[in-house]
């Protein structure tokens, strides 16, 4: 069995009467995409920050490309952090310039992978300018670029789409997808649920500092996904929620996701639907991530 690139077991972290982590264990297998994710103040960059030994775990361990994470090697590693961490007066190209030497590039060639990175995400012409004059997207992309410039196994990317419109969202997504297809293993937390459903092999959702759910994609929807409709009508929906064969019900505004209960046929909830609204959709339907993600947090 491959070794796996994280390997969490039993992790707790106090911050004076609060436990930020309490008793997290998950496994992040190599070569995968991996969702870290939660509510705010769940605890995930606590999580991520311990992996990197930027602060230590309380009790627990925690091993890192098969290493005890107090061996850590930074050059093995790309961080992304959520707080932009760029040098505001710094010229572009000097500043990735310099990233890629404090993690053992040579000059010259830290210096042609920033033109090259640069080019590749449409900022060729950012180079000699200062960071504080690019806009928040440029500033994400710039970061990015400072976290993969050395190519590290193991890329580790908190919120990365943060201030990204659509189109370089999907820029990034597709590089994301691009390392892993060579075998680099990516870590990453988000609230946009929809990425997590195209890009996650394996997911963890932390809540209140403890894990409460983890697994492959598939997996984790097979757990939560019996009895599921999609559900579009015109009309007041509002009796759906007391339905005998309802057991929750999701409110997307213009479509609702119901989970029936063990036993209830979909055809139940269609008959009963029928006469009161008008429907415009009704489709035996997997639940999203989002709403598996709203469930288990509203549970919590």
């Amino acid at each position: 069995m491959a070794t796996a690139a994280i390997e969490v077991s039993g992790v707790v972290k106090r911050f004076g009467d609060t436990t930020a982590v309490d008793g997290v264990s998950l496994t992040v297998p190599q070569g995968s995409i991996y969702g870290l994710l939660g509510p705010n103040g769940a605890g995930k960059t606590t999580a991520i920050r311990m992996m990197l030994q930027i602060m230590l775990p309380d009790e627990g361990t925690i091993r890192v490309l098969g290493e005890p994470v107090e061996r850590l090697r930074t050059d093995r590693i790309g961080y992304l952090p959520e707080e932009r961490g760029l040098y505001k007066k710094m010229r572009v190209g000097d500043l990735l310039t310099f990233f890629g030497e404090i993690k053992g590039l040579r000059r010259g060639d830290a210096r042609e992978r920033a033109l090259a990175w640069l080019g590749r995400l449409g900022l060729a012409e950012t180079a000699a300018k200062k960071t504080e004059e690019l806009s928040k997207g440029m500033q994400q992309k710039v970061q990015f670029i400072a976290t993969v410039i050395h190519e590290p196994d193991l890329i580790i990317l908190d919120e990365p789409f943060s201030g990204l419109d659509p189109v370089n969202t999907n820029v990034l997504k597709d590089i994301i997808l691009e390392y892993r297809r060579r075998g680099h293993t990516v870590v990453f937390s988000t609230h946009m649920m929809e990425q997590v459903e195209k890009l996650c092999e394996h997911i963890c959702l932390i809540d209140r500092g403890r894990v409460v759910v983890e697994g492959t994609l598939p997996s984790v929807k097979a757990r939560h996904g019996r009895g599921g409709v999609s559900l579009r009508f015109e009309g007041d929906g509002s009796f759906l929620r007391d339905l005998p064969a309802v057991e929750s019900l999701m409110d997307h505004g213009n479509e609702v996701f119901v989970r029936l209960r063990d036993g209830a046929r979909p055809e139940a909830l269609l008959d009963a639907a029928r006469g009161r609204v008008t429907i415009r959709k009704f489709e035996v339907a997997e639940p999203s991530i989002h709403d598996i993600f709203l469930e288990l947090v509203s549970k919590g």
